[in-house]
């Protein structure tokens, strides 16, 4: 009886691992003033070794590439769209294509300009995809609060 309870123990021990999801990527977001009435919500990806998500550019070929949201106010303006760093083109045999990607870092950076004059907050959310040699993860949408301090805003 004791052997059954141990074989059982073990075999729940191993079922709750394997079903431990896998969070490949971990995500930054926060507001960097550039001057006194303009700043920028900087969003860095930290991806781990062998996988990768995509550039926002769009492609027919499968992946879902990365997106932003930024839900306005009248405290602030948004200031064109939001930019990438420097995605590399990738054959990614699990679309049979060459896709642009970013391993172990991403930066995205979306400028605003500044109306008020307290502090606020801006909500933001994400949505990206990752993957690696094997497999794919299904798209993954993040929220975010972000806030912009009293020291930050126009006086």
């Amino acid at each position: 009886m004791k052997n059954l309870f141990l074989i059982l123990l073990s075999l729940f021990t191993v079922t709750g691992f394997a079903q431990t999801p896998l969070k490949p990527v971990t995500w930054n977001v926060v507001y960097v003033p550039t001057s006194a009435t303009e700043g920028e919500i900087q969003y860095t990806a930290t991806i781990e070794k062998k996988w990768h998500i995509y550039s926002q550019r769009p492609t027919d070929v499968g992946p879902i590439p990365t997106s932003f949201t930024v839900t306005t106010s009248a405290d602030f303006d948004l200031v064109g769209k939001v930019e990438e760093g420097e995605a590399h083109e990738e054959y990614v045999a699990a679309f049979e294509a060459k896709v642009f990607v970013f391993s172990e870092k991403a930066t995205f950076k979306q400028k605003i300009k500044l109306k008020n004059q307290k502090s606020f907050t801006i909500k933001t959310s994400l949505e990206f995809m990752t993957c690696n040699d094997i497999q794919c993860l299904p798209p993954t949408i993040l929220e975010f609060t972000v806030l912009v301090p009293d020291s930050q805003v126009k006086k």
